[in-house]
């Protein structure tokens, strides 16, 4: 089958498109750089021509809710139109665990928003909610340059890129669940402790200063972002990917 993968070039796409390759289905990437452009539907009913499922892993670096809401949405809305116009018969969204516990956080009702345009569109859906990546930390360091790296307090439970990637395919080569089980790591962290692992391990020196964030602190404090239920769980730990990571 073909599958389509919207951010096929990202920190999770990409490994989406290794997945898909490696089931022996063909994976189709919907990037700029392949002429396509999901943001304003430019060369996406050429992309999807033949394509039985599309899988959405696009991010937006603005964590702003007004920003986020209205690229999550508008993609979203791309994808399922082209979808309905071209036959795909699967539309695969990746979210995030706990966003509807933690609505108090702008990119997350964001998030959510994206949701409900997937689930009101006129495509067989499956939703698939992932927890943190290995590379989260990071991603939050480099946002705020300086001696100081501000990071959430945070209790997660940090999975592989790789992994959900693989799930992903899974998921997409398969009729539509709705709302699928959710993907999680091995085991619970501190998002606070993981940066500190991170800047050891990589040399550098930064005073990490544990922060609520506004409008979520309490519930990521309280572990809102954890996984309450059945569902696949990685088995790369945060220190595995470290390491190789590093080497």
């Amino acid at each position: 089958m073909r599958i389509a993968v919207a951010g096929g070039t990202g920190v999770v796409g990409r490994h989406v498109v290794a997945a898909v390759e490696r089931a022996g289905h063909e994976a189709v990437v919907l990037s700029r750089g392949r002429g396509v452009d999901v943001a304003t539907g430019s060369g996406l009913d050429a992309a999807l021509e033949g394509v039985d499922a599309v899988v959405d892993t696009l991010n937006v670096t603005s964590l702003r809710e007004k920003v986020a809401t209205e690229f999550f949405t508008t993609t979203s809305r791309h994808l399922v139109a082209a979808g309905v116009r071209a036959g795909v018969g699967h539309h695969v969204l990746l979210s995030i665990v706990g966003i509807d516990r933690a609505s108090g956080y702008g990119y997350y009702r964001a998030k959510l928003a994206q949701e409900e345009v997937v689930r009101a569109g006129d495509l067989p859906w499956s939703v698939v909610r992932a927890t943190q990546f290995h590379e989260f930390p990071g991603q939050v360091l480099g946002q705020v340059p300086g001696p100081v790296g501000i990071m959430p307090r945070m209790r997660c439970r940090p999975v592989a890129a790789a992994e959900v990637g693989t799930y992903l395919a899974e998921v997409a080569a398969g009729p539509a669940r709705g709302q699928a089980p959710e993907i999680a790591g091995p085991r619970e962290e501190q998002m606070a402790d993981m940066a500190r692992r991170l800047l050891r391990a990589r040399g550098r020196r930064r005073w990490v200063l544990p922060v609520d964030f506004p409008g979520a602190g309490a519930a990521f404090r309280g572990g809102a972002l954890l996984p309450d239920g059945e569902g696949p769980r990685g088995s790369v730990t945060f220190d595995e990917w470290l390491s190789a990571s590093q080497a």
